[in-house]
């Protein structure tokens, strides 16, 4: 079975203000991202974010082959107790998503 790292061309995550954290996984063509679209069930990568499903966003962007994510901060950014000031390590827990 696929993995969305293994499948990807890239994920990376990152900042979408200081309440929202956004993941894109870039894919290398049309064949890619199509089956990523069909394969990938968002309620995996809700559990593997240890977000609510109904908090979780999903975007797909056909015309530049990316799949966006986006969820509310569980901790504001820049608070005493952020320990991801950028959102960059919410990507890694993407990698081992699997692809039916």
């Amino acid at each position: 079975m696929a993995t969305l790292i293994n499948t990807a061309k890239r994920i990376r995550s990152k900042n979408a203000g200081p309440f929202w954290v956004t993941i894109d996984v870039f894919f290398d063509g049309k064949a890619d991202f199509q089956q990523a679209s069909e394969r990938l069930d968002s309620s995996d990568v809700a559990l593997a974010l240890q977000v609510s499903q109904d908090d979780l966003k999903r975007f797909d962007l056909q015309d530049i082959f990316v799949i966006k994510f986006s969820f509310p901060r569980a901790i504001v950014q820049g608070s005493r107790f952020d320990r991801d000031m950028h959102g960059a390590q919410y990507a890694n827990l993407l990698y081992g998503v699997q692809l039916p």
